[in-house]
């Protein structure tokens, strides 16, 4: 005989050995079924239109005792109250003769439908169809990836594998990263006000999912998240993936200011104290590191220009770097002759990959230069408190614009100083860059080997003898 269950025999009642069919008297047809393995859950037996006898199963049992805001559906966790109101709304619906069972198969198809959908459209999707698919539409590098792709999928959410352009494979999804917040959420659903809070939370705490090392408030976060979100957002509107871009008209972090750090560089080598203790730590750091910031000084390339360095892009006879347009920032090849202390370094270096000119593990280039930094730094803190003296703080990047403002201090001309850096501004910009295809070999290498001199005469203490240098004119 059917009895009228409580919440408390819900919860006390006991699974058997056999699947178990408690009726509620309270609810014409709701019975709690209980299985041999204790899962509790709510079900009705009725007969539809046709007379053909059918279960229906309503949910899970809550045993919170918490009713839910709003109204019960099928297929979510039910208390006893609302699977009661639940049942209740089918016996309404059965009493107009509507096909319980086969509305509920519609609806649930509709609803696979829907969240295929989703799917196809949630950020997830779209930031890896994005990374995978985004090239430069025109210019040098049209055609090509960014160069900084891999760091671009991290901020996104996603990091691939080192050799994906090779081997392929399935990126990661980062633990709280943007992918795996906002897995499931439809692209088109991310409104401005999302995106700002977004860049609020990078700013004071950091991009998330990602290590963050700088504890402090950082408007540089919030720029590099946004410049990464705002190129997906624009490059999806344009392919019709999304509707409105909710970047438009939004107010972005404000460019980053100018650097003009540099190692000192004092024509009296006596006085050039920072190049000297930064040589000394390099020496003391040691193996293809110390190598990689030397040849960043000696060269003024970028770091990743030296440090993903193969040796196909090498000679053998080690005087030349060739850089293809897809290794430089502005996707023009660029020559890089080699001085002779540069040759040493490269000479002195132990093989360890037939690949990569600078690796540890003989597979990969070398990686971890924040690492490497913080080691730098301490030798040079090191030496610096030998002499009673102290430096500010600086990057890897600073040593481009030491090389940079160094070769110009010592007599390199301007034109000759764009054209070992591989710029396309200044006095190569403009209507002068179309017509400018001069690649000064030889100015670029008189002006490398001047400097590498200079470098010499720092570390060993010899006053520089810096002479005026004759170039070709830039008219």
């Amino acid at each position: 005989m059917a009895k009228t269950l409580t919440a408390a025999a819900v919860l006390k009642l006991q699974p058997a050995a056999a699947r178990r069919e408690i009726p509620d008297a309270g609810s014409g047809g709701l019975k709690l079924v209980i299985q041999p393995s204790g899962a509790k859950s709510w079900a009705m037996r009725f007969r539809r239109p046709d007379g053909k006898l059918a279960k229906l199963t309503l949910g899970p049992v809550d045993l919170s005792g918490k009713e839910a805001a709003a109204d019960p559906v099928i297929g979510q966790p039910l208390t006893l109250a609302a699977a009661r109101a639940l049942a209740a709304e089918i016996g309404r619906q059965r009493a107009r003769d509507v096909d319980v069972v086969a509305e509920h198969r519609i609806e649930k198809r509709s609803r696979r439908t829907l969240a295929a959908k989703n799917a196809a459209t949630s950020f997830g999707h779209e930031a890896r169809y994005f990374i995978e698919s985004y090239k430069f539409e025109k210019g040098p590098r049209k055609g090509q990836r960014p160069r900084t792709w891999r760091e671009n999928a991290k901020l996104l959410g996603l990091d691939f594998p080192a050799d994906y352009l090779v081997a392929g494979g399935e990126p990661t999804v980062i633990k709280d990263g943007l992918c795996d917040r906002w897995r499931d959420t439809p692209v088109n659903a991310i409104s401005k006000d999302a995106i700002l809070d977004l860049i609020e939370e990078t700013q004071r705490g950091g991009i998330p999912g990602l290590e963050t090392r700088n504890k402090a408030a950082s408007e540089a976060r919030g720029r590099h998240l946004s410049a990464a979100l705002g190129t997906m957002f624009k490059w999806l509107s344009k392919k019709r993936k999304i509707s409105v871009n909710p970047f438009i008209g939004m107010d972005r972090p404000a460019p980053s200011t100018k650097r003009s750090r540099f190692l000192n560089f004092k024509t009296d080598v006596r006085k050039a104290d920072e190049l000297r203790w930064f040589w000394t730590a390099c020496d003391k750091v040691g193996g293809p590191f110390g190598a990689v910031c030397k040849l960043l000084l000696l060269t003024g390339c970028r770091r990743d220009e030296i440090a993903l360095m193969t040796r196909d892009e090498l000679g053998d006879d080690l005087a030349m770097l060739r850089l293809p347009g897809e290794r430089t920032k502005n996707g023009l090849p660029h020559e890089v002759p080699l001085p002779p202390l540069a040759q040493k370094i490269l000479k002195d270096l132990l093989r360890v990959s037939d690949k990569y000119v600078f690796s540890t593990n003989g597979t990969a280039p070398v990686s971890g230069f924040n690492k490497i930094k913080e080691r730098l730094d301490a030798q040079m803190l090191a030496e610096a408190q030998k002499e009673k003296g102290k430096f500010a703080p600086w990057r890897l990047h600073d040593l481009r614009r030491t090389c940079a403002t160094g070769m110009g201090e010592i007599g390199v001309l301007p034109h000759v100083v764009e054209a070992v850096l591989n710029h396309i501004s200044g006095t190569k910009g403009g209507v002068a860059g179309v017509y400018q295809h001069a690649a000064y070999s030889k100015e670029k290498k008189a002006a490398l080997e001047r400097w590498a001199n200079y470098v010499i005469s720092v570390v060993t203490g010899r006053t520089a003898k810096v002479l005026p240098m004759r170039g070709r004119s830039s008219t």
